[in-house]
């Protein structure tokens, strides 16, 4: 059981290096020079933020996730870096499904983050609205933070979540 859960992780972790990431000005870059980066915005006290989402394009759903570098000592502005991932429409039958997929490509770039840097300060951006304003994903809001949480990671959602609910939804469309 372990050896399929070991090989599982590998798995995930070869293909994040092997994805096509592309800075916020659209240039390609290896999952290893975005965690060079990251390693030099950790050690300027900098926080990352990843946030991952999800749009419907004819028969595809475009997964986007981003990961965002802000707040570093004597940094202006910020930088990102996103991926692109193209599934089929009909593996999401239901919204929660979907939300439950953003929210577990969040958490696994997280932890693929957090093995090969340990010090880094992470918070994580789900694309949903809070529990309270009765919307959409509203009713989702309570599950998927317990997910994030549960994880280990700090959590922000709308409209707190810029990671996902900007960077990420401008490039999933």
């Amino acid at each position: 059981m372990y050896d399929i859960i070991y090989y599982y992780i590998i798995l995930v972790i070869i293909n994040m290096f092997e994805t096509t990431w592309n800075t916020g000005s659209n240039n390609t870059i290896t999952f290893t020079d975005i965690l060079e980066q990251i390693k030099k915005h950790t050690i300027l006290n900098g926080t990352v933020y990843i946030g991952t989402d999800s749009f419907f394009i004819k028969n595809n759903c475009i997964f986007s996730t981003a990961i965002c570098l802000y707040g570093a000592d004597n940094q202006q502005g910020g930088r990102y870096f996103y991926k692109k991932t193209k599934l089929n429409k009909n593996q999401f039958p239901e919204l929660s499904i979907r939300m439950i997929k953003e929210a577990e490509s969040t958490i696994t770039l997280a932890n693929t983050i957090v093995e090969e840097i340990e010090q880094v300060k992470l918070e994580l951006h789900l694309d949903i609205s809070p529990q309270e304003n009765k919307e959409g994903t509203s009713h989702l809001a309570n599950m998927l933070i317990g997910y994030v949480k549960g994880s280990g990671y700090e959590c922000k959602v709308k409209p707190y979540a810029f990671a996902a609910a900007s960077i990420a939804d401008k490039h999933s469309k």
